[in-house]
């Protein structure tokens, strides 16, 4: 009898592993899509980086910037709620893939970045290639600091570096480790221009209190999107694809950077905008 006991609690014992298998495996299947209608969640990835995120240090909560205000709006159509997690740069790639958020905005499509996630058609915003120069030099054409005396300053290594070293040879270039040590010796008067993607440039530039913000002609500007996972479901990026169209072709994303910027205290009209058209139409 006891035997007979056994053999049956260890066939429920079974059956109860295999049903709590089953179960996890559907939760496992679900796709972004269908857990954000099941849940009524939409998970963003944040980090401290305006003008895309910032959080209020008083109330510790995400209140503005372009990504937030992205994320609110996206939340808003799908009758769900904004749930910010967060993440750095180097780890939003790996939260997609872990599941947990949903979408990560201000990522750029890079070739290797899409062998790992995915990415809508359409880009949410153009960066562009700008300089902090003295006010009284001439910055509008890379020809105009492509001179003898110019000092520029560009992170050691990087992207920037390499286009300032072809396009300017016969400006001085001088090469720091980080942007940080590029706007510092800047702000120090070491050179007379630093050169960087131009948002880091705008809190750099409110600070000082100094120096002129431009995206010198031709320029030289980058596609940057959302994360999502990669998953065979594509209806949750197909979704966020046309709404990236939408609000850029409607000038929304534009207009809302700039209200993000004039709540930051600096003047849309004085920042280079991040709607490409509206940059070559000028």
């Amino acid at each position: 009898m006891r035997r007979l006991m056994k053999e049956l609690m260890r066939g429920v014992a079974i059956v109860a592993a295999l049903a709590i298998g089953t179960t996890t495996a559907v939760a496992q299947e679900q796709s972004t899509w269908e857990q954000i209608q099941s849940t009524g969640k939409l998970r963003m990835g944040v980090l401290q980086a305006p003008p895309w995120f910032s959080k209020n240090p008083a109330t510790g909560k995400w209140e503005s910037g372009l990504g937030v205000t992205l994320g609110q709006n996206m939340a808003e159509v799908l009758g769900a709620e904004l749930e910010m997690v967060e993440v750095t740069w180097g780890t939003a790639v790996a939260a997609l893939q872990a599941n947990k958020i949903d979408f990560m905005p201000i990522l750029d499509p890079k070739p290797e970045r899409a062998l790992s996630i995915d990415f809508p058609k359409n880009p949410l915003l153009y960066i562009s290639l700008a300089v902090m120069a003295d006010e009284d030099l001439a910055a509008s054409t890379w020809a105009d600091l492509n001179k003898e005396g110019v000092k520029v300053a560009v992170p050691q290594g990087s992207s920037m570096d390499s286009f300032i070293t072809a396009n300017l040879p016969n400006a001085d270039i001088q090469r720091f480790p980080d942007n940080g040590a590029s706007i510092a010796a800047f702000q120090s008067g070491r050179v007379n221009a630093v050169s960087l993607f131009h948002p880091p440039l705008l809190a750099a530039r409110k600070k000082l209190g100094r120096g002129q913000l431009v995206i010198p002609t031709p320029a030289f500007s980058s596609p940057t999107s959302v994360g999502v996972r990669k998953e065979d479901d594509k209806t949750f990026r197909d979704w966020v694809d046309v709404s990236l169209l939408y609000w850029y072709e409607t000038g929304q994303v534009q207009t809302w950077y700039a209200e993000f910027l004039t709540e930051f205290g600096l003047d849309p009209k004085a920042t280079p905008v991040i709607q490409r058209e509206l940059l070559f139409g000028k």
